[in-house]
């Protein structure tokens, strides 16, 4: 008959040991015997002083008619009862891990490194709650809020845009002035060097304009949201280092910024933003059209597929280029995805990072912003 536990508390296998010499009649030297062992060895264990091995518990196993894993079964129930239980804090790191990049936002200098429950406060300053229950998607959030939909990770990043946007100050917000502006920007395009001025025309605007560097696992390519009804907030990630992509995106959230798109609310937040994507909401349908048509006009792109379809040369897609204005990359950019090939003269698709982060406010690749 098997040994009982009569409490809640697991005894230590030497009592188990112990009742079954008993119901057998047996004693040490007995149990010595048959092991072929010194009593020396058993009586450590029935007395508590010493714990069982995985040997030990399948030679008694076999000398007792039990199963070889009995006796280390209680071993390991009664050394996981005597355990020293752990730090409450460690539930409460791996809750924060489990939902946000907390290492790297401490990386960033956006969290500082301290005790869980240090952190945690940090943590409900950052999402700007009052009470560490109402952190977003933590398992414990006790409130539904307008960001639910957003994955932890781009809403840090979102949450990291608007605390350096409300540190930056900004002309009066003129919506006619950054109309007025796109045509200067346009006039930008053919050469990847001139994305050095967009800061300061949007700062001229009125419009707060900040660069990301956006988390791991955090798809977001830029945000357009309001600090109130006339500040506007435009946040990029650059997380593709190409002149489409930024010129793409860019005129994608000043669009947003003209129709007062978020307004009011979350905002517009644009992850995995091609000119085929969310075309479900109007908002974003008239933002794709926009930046398309600003970085390669549409009617001209739509006549020049027509005229070089299924051949697109390369000095065809060079002179198409310099004849509208722009940079090859643009061209080549909205080729690539009318095509399905992502490959198709990449070479043209200039990095641009280098020449708009030395005059933009920026907050990552080793810049930290002190807030």
């Amino acid at each position: 008959m098997p040994f009982e536990f009569m409490d809640e508390k697991p005894p230590h296998p030497g009592a188990a040991l112990q009742e079954e010499l008993n119901r057998r009649g047996w004693n040490q030297t007995d149990l010595g015997f048959i092991l072929g062992s010194k009593t020396t060895a058993i009586n450590p264990i029935i007395k508590g002083r010493q714990g069982v091995s995985p040997a030990m518990s399948k030679a008694l196993g076999e000398a007792l008619g039990l199963p070889p894993d009995y006796f280390a079964a209680l071993q390991r129930a009664y050394d996981l009862a005597i355990a020293t239980d752990p730090d409450p804090a460690v539930s409460v790191r791996a809750r924060m891990l489990s939902n946000y990049p907390v290492r790297e936002m401490i990386r960033r200098g956006w969290l500082r490194d301290a005790a869980a429950d240090d952190l945690t406060n940090q943590l409900a300053r950052f999402f700007e709650v009052n009470d560490a229950g109402d952190i977003p998607h933590l398992a414990h959030a006790a409130k539904k809020t307008g960001y639910d939909d957003v994955p932890p990770a781009q809403l840090a990043w979102l949450f990291r845009v608007r605390q350096v946007a409300r540190a930056m100050p900004v002309a009066i917000y003129s919506q006619q002035a950054l109309t007025e502006a796109l045509p200067k920007l346009r006039s930008m395009l053919i050469e990847p060097e001139e994305a050095r001025n967009v800061p300061r025309i949007l700062s001229e605007c009125g419009v707060r304009f900040i660069i990301v560097e956006p988390l791991p696992s955090a798809k977001i390519d830029g945000v357009c949201f309001w600090l109130d009804a006339a500040s506007p907030v435009i946040g990029l990630s650059l997380r593709f280092d190409r002149i489409d992509n930024f010129w793409f995106v860019l005129r994608h959230e000043i669009e947003h910024v003209l129709r007062g798109h978020g307004k009011g609310g979350a905002g517009m937040i644009d992850a995995d933003l091609t000119e085929a994507s969310s075309e479900a909401m109007p908002e974003e349908r008239v933002a794709n059209e926009a930046a398309a048509d600003f970085c390669v006009p549409t009617e001209k792109m739509e006549s020049f597929i027509r005229r070089k379809n299924p051949f697109f040369y390369e000095k065809d897609v060079l002179a198409f280029s310099k004849l509208n204005g722009i940079h090859p990359g643009l061209a080549v950019g909205q080729l690539q995805r009318r095509m399905g090939k992502y490959d198709y003269l990449k070479r043209h698709q200039v990095k641009i990072r280098q020449f708009i982060l030395p005059g933009a406010i920026v907050d990552g690749w080793g810049q930290t912003l002190p807030l």
